[in-house]
């Protein structure tokens, strides 16, 4: 009997050994999931925010054509410096306007286009302290000046040949900036200033000629009036008196 009991005791205290140890490891710690990357940020897609804003067709068939889309998404993707476009309305398009940027060779409409364009971001308060001439994507020689001020809350922007102010602010992300003007931005590079009519010939004019024979036309002045022949004709007189023969 006393073995039976000293039996059960092992077995009781065996098992509370396995209980106890079983309770007192700890339990492996969770592997957390790895973070994936952050994904690249996509760049502004300039066309598709003119094309939304619908009124700005003229200007972005042109951008198509000279490829300054492409330009400005490789721009966007390998610098931190962000990009301000100046974006002429449909209106500003005028049939002469057309006309005249329609003459131009691809070389000249490239540059046309990059006018409008600063290779950094402005926003509306960064525009009182830029210096002027300002620099655009087609350069910034003595030929392409662009001047910017602001007076009054309005930015107002001179090319030399035309000058408009910012009407209305399209978009903004503190990458990219666009913003509405009502005239294209003429660069004096490509549309020089017709020089100066000639001045008129000055008339040559004809010294009066007194006739040799006066007579043939009778008296036609008395002695104390005054009167100016002008070639076989009289110009003036102050009185006519009619002597007949």
């Amino acid at each position: 009997m006393q073995q039976f009991i000293l039996l059960l005791s092992l077995l009781f205290l065996h098992n509370c050994s396995r209980t106890f140890c079983q309770s007192t490891v700890q339990s492996p710690t969770p592997t957390k999931a790895p973070v994936p990357p952050p994904s690249l940020a996509v760049p502004t897609d300039t066309i598709k925010i003119l094309l939304k804003a619908g009124r700005f067709l003229s200007f972005v068939r042109l951008m198509k054509a000279t490829q300054v889309d492409t330009q400005l998404f490789s721009q966007l993707n390998s610098s931190t410096d962000g990009i301000t476009i100046f974006a002429p309305n449909d209106n500003a398009f005028s049939s002469r306007v057309a006309g005249a940027v329609g003459s131009l060779n691809d070389r000249e409409k490239l540059e046309f286009v990059q006018f409008h364009i600063l290779p950094r971001f402005l926003s509306i308060s960064d525009f009182q302290t830029v210096s002027n001439p300002v620099k655009t994507l087609a350069g910034s020689d003595n030929k392409l000046p662009l001047t910017i001020t602001t007076s009054d809350n309005s930015v107002k922007i001179s090319s030399g040949l035309t000058k408009t102010s910012i009407s209305n602010t399209i978009y903004t992300d503190k990458q990219v900036a666009i913003y509405e003007v009502d005239k294209v931005l003429v660069p004096k590079d490509l549309f020089p200033p017709a020089p100066p009519a000639p001045a008129p010939a000055k008339p040559v004019e004809e010294s009066p000629v007194v006739p040799r024979d006066a007579s043939v036309w009778g008296n036609y002045c008395s002695a104390s009036s005054s009167c100016v022949l002008w070639g076989w004709r009289i110009y003036s007189c102050s009185s006519v008196y009619l002597v007949t023969r």
